[in-house]
This record gives structure tokens, sequence and C-alpha cells, in this order.
């Protein structure tokens, strides 16, 4: 364990030689990020032993480190081995412990990126990674392999090949901007980004993956929003892992992404130490369902290198379903999914509900435990397709149904019409113009 050495609460060491505004400047934040270890020391009081700090310099020639200060100032120093925030956000040497199934990509989103940026795995949607850069560097990122790489730091050249792959193909309805993380990026270049593709016919919705509003809230500046609003439909996700990451900084930047209309999730991972508890996961759904926020994911862990220390058997995340489906409400119940290796994608994995069931009759349980029967019909003739859709019985004009119906008197009056007259059918005049010869 570490030694104390001061009390100061990080925020006053930090702004010691700062005026107060320069906290809450995300650009600020960034460029006093931590990066080394006394740094860390200095700014919360601590001194590591000999010993682990030469552990700790070893995880890091192989993987960095990077932490803002505001996420710093969260961590909890009178019990910092167990505080989910440093844990979180510090070097581990138990990253170094490399196992047999541990892989470098294993999602293999290399293997399915098309062209330098783009990863298209489903049919209808592809990831667009646009930075490998993040304002802090989580410990247990499945994409360890990039964090940092500055090789790859696109610029609009890069960028623009990424788009006209999508604008050349136009099974593509759903674009996913991640990283990294996209806001990182200036607003102006977020701003070319998304206006160039919305204009490409195909692209129904836009998504942003971001830990902005965990590891640094600051960056949803009034400015980004404003900005932002401008592109919808545009969906958020955001990844809170534990109850204490949604601070009253948390609290406000959710709230203007919700105000500004922007429909927000949630993908937390399932951290063995950190959230591994049915306890700390239904207090987390409960915090973020009151703040607009929709548990989306939970994610399993992935094998990538470095992180199976953090990693829980199946079973901890099926007990933690289990906690919440029924005792809590329906949508406060993420998804908890296995993004295959190999890039299978992911793979939802739930308690079983569904007993048995028989040619007109299925055995279910709920929640409590409880064993009982759903009776399905006799009479049930299922459509039988032949992908003939012309001949099909079902309603295949799947166009918005037109709720203007209006007629008559009532169809001159409306606004919502461009009828300015109503001629009979039988009328000469326009018969006469209908019969006149072409010139």
């Amino acid at each position: 364990m570490p030694k104390k050495s001061g009390t100061k609460k990080i925020t006053e060491l930090v702004q010691k030689e700062k005026t107060s505004s320069n906290w809450y400047n995300w650009k600020w934040q960034i460029q006093n990020a931590i990066h080394d270890i006394p740094s860390f020391e200095k700014l919360l009081g601590i001194k590591f032993d000999e010993a682990k700090t030469k552990d700790l310099q070893k995880t890091l020639e192989k993987f960095p480190l990077s932490i803002t200060p505001y996420y710093l100032s969260l961590i909890d120093v009178d019990n910092l081995e167990n505080d989910p925030i440093y844990k979180q956000s510090f070097p581990s040497p138990a990253e170094l412990q490399m196992e047999r199934c541990d892989m470098k990509d294993p999602l293999a989103e290399e293997k399915d990126s098309t062209v330098p940026g783009i990863t298209h795995r489903y049919p209808d949607r592809v990831l667009f990674h646009v930075s490998n850069v993040c304002s802090m560097y989580c410990r247990f990122c499945t994409r360890k392999r990039k964090v940092g790489d500055t090789d790859f730091i696109p610029d609009k050249n890069i960028l623009g090949q990424a788009i006209q792959y999508i604008r050349q193909t136009p099974q593509i309805r759903d674009v996913l901007l991640s990283g990294g993380d996209p806001l990182m990026l200036s607003d102006d270049i977020l701003d070319w980004l998304l206006t160039e593709l919305q204009k490409i016919p195909h692209v129904e919705i836009i998504r942003i993956g971001t830990r902005m509003p965990v590891v640094l809230p600051y960056r949803i500046t009034d400015s980004l929003v404003n900005m932002l609003k401008k592109h919808h439909p545009l969906w958020i996700n955001t990844h809170f892992n534990h109850p204490r990451e949604i601070t009253q900084s948390a609290r406000t930047a959710l709230a203007k992404l919700a105000d500004a209309g922007m429909p927000l999730g949630n993908q937390s991972v399932l951290l063995a130490g950190i959230n591994d508890c049915p306890r700390i996961m239904k207090a987390l759904v409960h915090k973020l369902v009151k703040n607009r926020v929709r548990p989306y994911y939970l994610y399993q862990c992935d094998l990538s290198e470095g992180l199976s220390h953090f990693r829980t058997r199946v079973g901890k995340g099926i007990e933690i379903l289990e906690s919440l489906i029924g005792h809590t409400s329906g949508f406060a119940v993420p998804s908890y999914v296995i993004d295959a290796p190999g890039g299978a994608g992911k793979i939802p994995v739930m308690p079983n509900y569904l007993i048995s069931w028989t040619t007109n009759k299925v055995v279910l349980r709920n929640y409590e435990g409880v064993i009982t029967t759903y009776q399905e019909p006799d009479n049930y003739a299922p459509v039988f397709c032949d992908r003939n859709c012309d001949n099909c019985k079902l309603e295949l004009h799947l166009k918005d149904a037109n709720e203007d119906k209006a007629i008559g008197i009532e169809k001159l009056l409306s606004n919502t019409d461009s009828t300015t007259s109503l001629v009979p059918r039988e009328n000469e005049r326009f018969k006469r113009r209908n019969n006149k010869p072409n010139k």
C-alpha cells in the first residue's frame, strides 16, 4: 500500500497556480493530463514503495498512462487499492500477465477493415474509427493495441476515404463514430464530418461513442452541443461503469445532451473487483435512467491482451441480470453480451426463462421462480414466404401512412394540402385542355 504524504485535494493542487476557470476548460484538462507515476504520486499526496514503482514502470513501457485531472480528483486515496476510479485509470502489473487466450485484436477489427478507419462487420452499419486518442486511457480498453498510437491520427484526407466508402456502399444506413474518442476532435472537424455523412442519402442515423461525460464532462460545452443538435438524428452512447462516476459535473453534461434532443445510451463493461456485484449494477442503472440515459449493453470483458485480471465468469453476468430483470424497470436492464472473438459480433447472453415447449404450449418461469404456461393458438396459419412479394397478402407498402385524408371544402381549407380548386370530373373546359394537341 502507498504511504500518504499529504491530504490536499487534487483540485486544490492542480489549480494552485491557475484561475478557477481553467479547471472547467477541457483543453486545459487534456494539456495537464497525468502521464507518469511521479506526477500521480505528487497530486494525490501518496508514495509507492520502490518495488511497486519498478513494476508499475514496466507496465507503462507497454501500456501508456493518461488520466485527466478531473477523473484523478475522484479517486478515494483512503481506499486506493479498492477504489473503482483508481482501478480503471491507473496501471497494474497484472496487465503484463498474458493468458493463452489473449489476443491483440480479439474482435478482428483489422480483418474486417475495408478501408483505413472503417470496420464493416454487420450488413447495414459500420464502425468509423476516427481517432486513436482519448482524454484518458482506460486500463480495460479492448483497443489497447491502438491507444496512444500517434501513427494513426486521421486527417481530412483519411476521413474522406472512409466517407467515400460509405457513400459507395448503399446498404449502410447506420454509422458509429468511435475511437479513441470522437469528441477529441475539434468542433469544426466534427461538424464537417457529420455534415459530409448526412449528405449521403442512405445514411439514416449517426451514433457517437464517447467516454467524455465520464472522464472529462467539461468537453460537453454549449458550443459543442449547439453544433451536434444541427445533425439529428444523432445518438450518443457513453460508458459509465460504476455509480461513483456519475458526479454533478457528469449529470450536467448528460443533461445538456439530453436537453438538445439526443437519445443517450450507456455501455458498461463487467469488471472484476469494480462492478461485478448486483447491488452496484442496480445502483448504476438506476442513476443512469434518472439522468435520461438508457442502459444499452453490459459487455463481458474482451480477450484483449492484459485484461485477464478484469474478466469475470459469464455466470456473474447472468447473476446480475437475474437481479435486474423483474426487479426494476425493463428499460433499466441492459443487454448482456459477449463480443465474440474472431469478429463474430455481439451475442446476447440471457438467463433461461423458457423451460420447455410442445406443439401448442410453452412452459416458462418468471423472475421469482414461478413456473407458468402460455397456450399457443390452435388456428395460427403462418405466412409461407416464397419471396414473391408482388403477390404477398401482407401490407408491404412500408412508407409512412398519410394522416391527411381531408376531402371537399375541408381539403381546400387545409394548410397541409396544396389543392386550390375542386373540379367536377365531367367539366367540359378541362376536357378541352386535356385534348389540346401538342405544339
